[in-house]
């Protein structure tokens, strides 16, 4: 595929979902502990291919986007489905990509697969819906059978619907009537969409009974890692101390073959841990120069690429620092900040909290700093 096609998802979320019950919209209700909503924005933000993720949501929601990353663009959609779709494609007008993916929130489901099978499909054939062939013999009627429909020619539609930008935001304009979905207006203005083959596990989320099945779904896809790391660097000559990334004027220094950051190793070793990819020494061994006073980012960065790489994203972190002084409570909330920001998570993903051994041992002698830590992480 050309590196330059610029795609872009967008995810219409401005609907109110009353069928599914709750006290909350259902493209915000949990499942497992993250909101529906939040499985296909991660999918679309995993995949390398997408450039960018616009989420139309209610005005009421505003507070509900936070639980989003950062990286997401929102837009306040409209009373209808339709004018939420115009909304979103209006929103790229200043820097248009190729081709857009549109997408709907109560769609948790949407796997890697059949989103690379979209992306190959609408770069290739032009506007394209997945779409699941019946399997069933289809009736129409009302109290009475008035015929039998021909199921070879039925299908089930999915989303993503997928088109050229230009093609599908020149529907819009021109739309002389309400659509249920973008390939019903298409098909308004006499325009071919193809169909390709989408998933059963790639269900719509509308009634209470719904959410048990999209957890399963969901549970049996997705996998889970747990690491722990542990590390220790002994006080020395100095005036500061660097911890979880924030400087810390202290009475000592600690001493390393990089810049000693203990909380930021332990938190590196425990995701090397939990891909059982070794510790930071096997990377980056303090035999080699090269990694005299480093900072510690580098090492943190590259455990988290490489999970990455293996197909995981950190879900939380928790640290714990063991020392006798200094003392860590006022700056933990600078610490969880700054550590966030490294590691691209929100702050309430990361846990950084401190304890003393009570004066026992090199710890409670103030010899040294120690750390612990335990990371968590999910299948992308």
């Amino acid at each position: 595929m050309n590196s330059q096609i610029k795609i872009i998802a967008v995810i219409v979320a401005a609907g109110r979902g009353k069928r599914a019950g709750g006290v909350i919209p259902k493209q915000w209700q949990p499942i497992m502990g993250k909101p529906v909503i939040k499985w296909s924005v991660d999918t679309f933000l995993n995949n390398k291919k997408i450039n960018q993720v616009v989420v139309v949501y209610h005005a009421d929601d505003e507070k509900l986007m936070l639980q989003l990353p950062n990286d997401v663009h929102g837009v306040i959609g409209g009373s209808t489905r339709q004018e939420s779709v115009m909304l979103g494609l209006n929103y790229l007008k200043d820097n248009p990509p190729d081709f857009v993916l549109i997408h709907d929130a109560a769609r948790p489901c949407l796997d890697q697969k059949l989103l690379e099978d979209c992306i190959k499909a609408v770069v290739s054939k032009g506007a394209v819906v997945p779409a699941i062939a019946c399997k069933d013999t289809l009736l129409r009627g009302n109290k009475n059978v008035i015929e039998t429909l021909n199921r070879d020619e039925i299908f089930r539609s999915q989303t993503p619907q997928c088109f050229p930008y230009s093609l599908i935001l020149s529907a819009h304009n021109g739309m002389l009537r309400t659509a249920t979905d973008d390939v019903q207006l298409l098909q308004s203005i006499h325009h071919n969409v193809a169909i390709i083959a989408g998933n059963e596990d790639n269900i719509k989320i509308t009634e209470p009974k719904d959410f048990i099945r999209a957890e399963r779904i969901l549970r049996g896809t997705t996998k889970m890692r747990v690491g722990n790391g542990f590390d220790v660097h002994k006080f020395g000559p100095g005036s500061f101390v660097k911890l979880c990334g924030v400087t810390i004027e202290n009475s000592s220094a600690l001493i390393g073959h990089s810049d000693a950051d203990v909380g930021m190793h332990a938190v590196t070793d425990a995701i090397y841990g939990a891909l059982a990819r070794g510790d930071i020494g096997q990377h980056f061994p303090s035999s080699d120069p090269k990694w005299k006073g480093a900072d510690s980012q580098i090492f943190l960065k590259h455990a988290i690429k490489l999970a990455f790489d293996i197909g995981y994203q950190i879900e939380n972190i928790d640290c714990t620092l063991i020392c006798e002084f200094p003392k860590i409570g006022p700056h933990a909330g600078k610490m969880r900040i700054k550590m966030a920001e490294i590691m691209g998570l929100k702050v309430d993903q990361v846990s950084i909290k401190a304890t003393t051994s009570e004066k026992l041992g090199f710890t409670g002698r103030g010899e040294g700093i120690a750390s612990i830590a335990t990371v968590t992480l999910m299948t992308l």
